[in-house]
């Protein structure tokens, strides 16, 4: 039994992140959305709206349940106890500073100090527990943290020195980092999950080689961003994602089983991961000249991989870890269908219509906002 605080909200890291990450995302988004149709005039975040969405989608909404569920998995993967009490609480608080500091006028001259060390500070706790554990296989992870920080200095420069492109690089690097780690991390447990949750038989151990060259491939997709070499299309770039696209279709070649569609915490992972596979083929058919919008690919990874492998991640973690049957609420399995019309609305609405971006907000928001009815009780009570 791992210790307890007399709060059961920072009793493990799940619980903080994964409440506050969706309440940011449902408010961010929000924000958004009304500023882009004109309902939001007034002052707007130090740096612009823009520069604010840019940095805090990544920065702030998906550093947050990351850093959730790595703060509640690393503890498993290690044996040793996970960060809690008055530890947890700091980390919590330099996060929401963070996300504050874009708002309040107060804290504005303090705004890219302010969101330097989380990142930081979060490599270094799960590091601690994986470096004395000796999981090795795991360092990885604390790679993609590293650069993800990277990441966020490059845009806060951008931001700093009124260099627009240099901060839109930093921003669509992190948003492929994410994407690589949820590689990592949905590699692991989606096709555990849908061992559980089927009742099958153990997977037969396959190689290593296709997930590790998978890993390297987003990290090059990442970087190629960084470097700027995504301002136009380059067709040698077009294998990269050739590749990447064919090891995404491979996973999910290998994962399928007709039982996942009757189980939604199981579809709802199934069909985000396969938005992963949507946004490379979208950038191989932008670097092949075909796909006229690049930034469809780029919110194809947004929207319905990283927020729909979010919200159904969130969904089955905070069910398994505060010990309830793994049965979601007919609400938030709602929730999971609004997101997947939320990436289609975003993806193949936009083009032909600006109230595609108005639909695919207001689908996100409610996703979030379901996951919130449903969840936040489950969150603030003590493990069942």
């Amino acid at each position: 039994m791992r210790p307890q605080t007399s709060a059961p909200l920072f009793s493990l890291g799940f619980r903080p992140f994964f409440l506050g990450g969706a309440v940011f995302a449902t408010i961010a988004v929000a924000v958004w959305a009304l500023w882009l149709y004109g309902r939001l005039p007034g002052a707007q975040p130090v740096g612009g709206m823009l520069a604010w969405h840019r940095h805090e989608m990544p920065f702030g909404f998906a550093s947050a349940i990351i850093a959730g569920f790595l703060l509640t998995a690393v503890p498993n993967w290690t044996g040793r106890p996970g960060l809690h009490g008055w530890p947890l609480i700091g980390l919590v608080l330099v996060w929401l500073l963070a996300r504050l500091a874009w708002l309040i006028p107060l804290l504005s001259p303090l705004l890219v100090i302010l969101q330097i060390p989380f990142l930081p500070l979060l490599a270094w706790f799960i590091g601690l527990d994986l470096v004395k554990a000796g999981k090795r296989d795991n360092y990885p992870i604390l790679l993609v943290i590293a650069l993800l920080a990277g990441c966020q200095w490059m845009t806060l420069a951008g931001m700093s020195t009124d260099n627009i492109e240099l901060q839109r690089r930093g921003a669509l690097a992190a948003l492929w980092l994410v994407g690589a780690l949820m590689t990592v991390i949905g590699g692991r447990v989606i096709p555990f999950f849908i061992q559980r949750g089927l009742n099958r038989p153990p997977v037969p151990v396959t190689s290593p080689w296709p997930t590790r060259v998978l890993l390297v491939a987003g990290l090059l997709a990442a970087l190629s961003y960084a470097a700027g070499l995504n301002d136009q299309p380059r067709p040698w770039l077009a294998g990269l994602f050739l590749l990447i696209t064919g090891l995404h279709l491979l996973r999910l070649w290998r994962w399928h089983d007709r039982g996942i569609w009757r189980v939604p915490l199981l579809w709802s992972l199934y069909l985000a991961y396969a938005w992963l596979l949507v946004a490379a083929a979208a950038m191989l058919l932008w670097h092949a000249g075909v796909l006229a919008q690049q930034s469809l690919a780029s919110h194809s990874l947004a929207v319905g991989g990283i927020g729909g492998l979010i919200l159904a991640m969130i969904a089955r973690v905070s069910l398994g870890h505060t010990g309830r049957a793994l049965k979601p609420a007919k609400s938030i399995v709602a929730g999971f269908a609004l997101l997947m019309v939320a990436g289609v609305c975003r993806v193949l609405v936009v083009p032909f219509s600006v109230n595609g971006l108005g639909l695919s907000a207001l689908f996100w928001c409610a996703a979030f906002m379901l996951f919130l009815l449903s969840y936040t009780g489950i969150l603030l009570r003590a493990r069942v």
